[in-house]
């Protein structure tokens, strides 16, 4: 074999990471995955604990035997009676209320949590399909038409999410509390629409730019309208932009807090609001906060995971170029 054969055989690819560079990449994958999974693991460990475990020192990581209080204490109220008055109930109707009855408790009622809960459905997922439906179409025609002053016009959408929420929360009060859309479900969702449409624009706008106008073209000479050139060949390819709009814009409206908080109080409140307010015995209920935590991140993850390959797709769609 000549010199040069033995030097094209050993040459390494300028694309391909050698073996060194794989593991040192799998190894900070791996840690970093490792450390931001740390707080997941707290918040569930603490709601299986009870509550004196839940504030030991040192923590109890894996030396504590689970418990379901703080799930049963983060959906029922509960009420302090005297020994005398518990015994007269006769047996515990269910496993919370015995629980309840060893911390010389009764359970009254259910908490509120869950209506919170599915008002956070409500509102996160009524707002991103309003944001994502109106950034499609505003992407599509910023993508497509001649609009005057187009530049100007989209950075100005960009700049509604340059101000930090406090800056406009007094504003918006205001104007909420003269339109009676203070404490409702659509007032939040309009408004949640209104800041994330803005993202929509923009991140749909690159996905459709994507697009080969060809397709469309073939399809208006083929005799369809634009309206259903749009609808059959335009929103099918770009359907992986438009899931990873909506998972941003999810993740914004379901975690959002500074408006929850000035906007709503009882009919329209949203869980990230009502999660903090759980008050125990002593004080703050941890693996009540731990439990209603632990629940919240269920539908976005699971709406997450559902379309984690059009995410995976959209991230990197355009990313190489024919």
């Amino acid at each position: 074999m000549s010199g040069a054969s033995k030097h094209l055989a050993t040459a390494h690819s300028v694309v391909e990471p050698g073996p060194w560079a794989k593991r040192i990449a799998g190894t900070l994958v791996v840690l970093y995955a490792l450390i931001t999974m740390i707080p997941l693991f707290w918040i569930v460990t603490t709601s299986i604990k009870t509550p004196p475990d839940s504030i030991s020192y040192p923590p109890k990581i894996f030396n504590f035997t689970p418990s379901i209080e703080g799930y049963c204490n983060l959906f029922t109220t509960r009420s302090r009676q005297t020994q005398e008055y518990i015994e007269s109930l006769g047996p515990a109707t269910s496993r919370c209320d015995q629980i309840a009855r060893d911390r010389s408790m009764v359970v009254v009622g259910e908490s509120n949590y869950w209506p919170r809960f599915v008002n956070s459905i409500i509102i996160a997922f009524g707002s991103t399909f309003l944001a994502v439906f109106l950034g499609t179409l505003a992407a599509y025609g910023f993508s497509r038409f001649r609009v005057p002053l187009k530049d100007d016009l989209l950075f100005f959408i960009l700049s509604t999410r340059m101000m930090p929420p406090i800056a406009v929360a007094i504003p918006i009060y205001l104007m909420y509390r003269e339109l009676g859309l203070s404490d409702t479900a659509l007032g939040m969702i309009l408004l949640y629409t209104a800041i994330n449409v803005s993202l929509a624009v923009w991140l749909l706008k690159g996905f459709i730019d994507e697009i080969p106008r060809e397709y469309e073209e073939a399809a208006l000479i083929d005799g369809y309208t634009r309206m259903q050139a749009f609808f059959r060949v335009v929103l099918p390819q770009a359907t992986t932009g438009i899931a990873a709009t909506a998972i941003f814009c999810l993740i914004f409206a379901w975690n959002e807090y500074a408006f929850a908080v000035l906007l709503t109080s009882g009919t329209a409140q949203t869980a990230p609001p009502f999660i903090p307010t759980i008050i125990g015995e002593g004080g703050m209920d941890w693996p009540a906060v731990g439990a209603g935590t632990t629940i919240f991140l269920v539908p976005i993850l699971v709406f997450t995971i559902l379309l984690r390959k059009q995410l995976l797709r959209g991230i990197t769609f355009g990313a190489v170029r024919k």
